[in-house]
């Protein structure tokens, strides 16, 4: 059939060990980057309005999947949970707030990649409690940054510009000769920007927990005495996944604001949010990177066409919201019961099935 592995020979280590080491993966991947390049910018989705399509679907999903990638680094490769996203990404945001306003002048993608470097040292510094607890109690530690963060971007007026509405408002910028950022910036044009950078970061992502770094990540996950044992700091393994992690949230609580929301309050960054980031995680798939996708669109997508079915038989969008929080958490129970690896894990299965198809299993 059409998804075959016979005849495509490795005469390498390297080439065993690629990322997609069968032809039609590669073919899969470079159709699906034509059609997010060539085809959604120009189109939108189909069936749907173009700019709805990209600014309450398409720019949404590409950022909350920057915030799964990272926060799966650190629950699903490293085994460390977290409740304090949300606040993570709220210091990117409020970082690139503060760096557009006393650099106004560097380009704003420069200042959006320097914001995760912030977001990356406190979240190392709040992980410094791993090194003691685990499980139960880190979720506390994590959970008492979140609310500590979220009482420091509402009391410290520096943060936000001393604005009287306390929110932070984006200002007009341009990259490379396009608006970029603020109300005169395009749909497609931020779409473009946060797509380039979300595929740039899902390869540096996908090279590290392929490497040296991602395997001792993944040994602290499985069996953190073992790997002490055999030559893995833990201070530098868990401290460094708390570091990554961050950093993805950082950036992408600055695209958030800057690329879609245009403004902000704390409540963005509010715990709801963090419980709302895990369970994408959580659904799409622990410990895969194709799972962050899965979440991240699955979780955001879901409701919406739940509330257009509800606008089709004309039920009451609050219902339809109310049926949607009821039926993601029935999902995420059955997931864990059923299949806890996730949506990522029925995908990688369907693919082995259909690579021996029509042949029994």
């Amino acid at each position: 059939m059409f998804y075959r592995e016979s005849g495509q020979f490795k005469s390498s280590y390297k080439e065993d060990m690629q990322a997609f080491p069968i032809r039609e993966d590669k073919i899969g991947i470079a159709v699906w980057l034509l059609l997010a390049y060539l085809y959604v910018p120009f189109f939108g989705l189909p069936g749907l309005e173009y700019g709805f399509a990209l600014n309450a679907i398409m720019i949404p999903v590409l950022i909350f999947t920057i915030t799964t990638i990272g926060l799966n680094i650190l629950v699903g490769y490293t085994g460390q949970i977290s409740l304090g996203t949300a606040a993570f990404m709220g210091v990117g945001a409020y970082s690139c707030y503060k760096l557009t306003s006393y650099f106004p002048d560097v380009n704003i993608i420069i200042l959006i990649f320097s914001s995760g470097f912030f977001a990356a040292a406190v979240g190392a510094l709040f992980g410094l409690p791993s090194l003691r607890i685990k499980g139960f109690y880190l979720v506390v530690a994590t959970l008492a940054a979140q609310f500590f963060l979220e009482w420091c971007f509402i009391r410290i007026g520096w943060l936000y510009n001393f604005n009287p509405s306390g929110a932070i408002e984006v200002p007009q910028r341009e990259a490379f000769g396009f608006i970029v950022t603020g109300a005169a910036a395009e749909p497609v044009t931020r779409y473009l920007v946060v797509l380039t950078i979300l595929i740039f970061l899902t390869i540096i992502a996908g090279n590290l927990v392929r490497g040296r770094i991602g395997r001792s990540w993944m040994m602290i996950r499985d069996m953190d005495i073992a790997a002490e044992l055999i030559g893995v700091r833990p201070l530098t393994t868990k401290l460094s996944a708390f570091a990554v992690s961050s950093y993805y949230c950082g950036v992408s609580g600055a695209l958030m604001v800057f690329m879609w929301l245009g403004a902000a309050e704390v409540e963005s960054f509010d715990v709801n949010h963090s419980f709302l980031y895990l369970f994408m995680v959580i659904l799409g798939g622990l410990g895969s990177i194709t799972g962050s996708y899965m979440g991240a669109a699955f979780i955001w997508t879901f409701p919406l066409v739940l509330k257009e079915i509800g606008k089709v038989f004309e039920i009451n969008p609050t219902v339809m919201e109310n049926v949607s929080l009821v039926a993601i958490g029935v999902m995420i129970v059955f997931i864990l019961i059923k299949e806890p690896h996730g949506l990522a894990r029925l995908w990688q299965l369907g693919k082995q099935k259909l690579r021996i198809w029509p042949f029994p299993h």
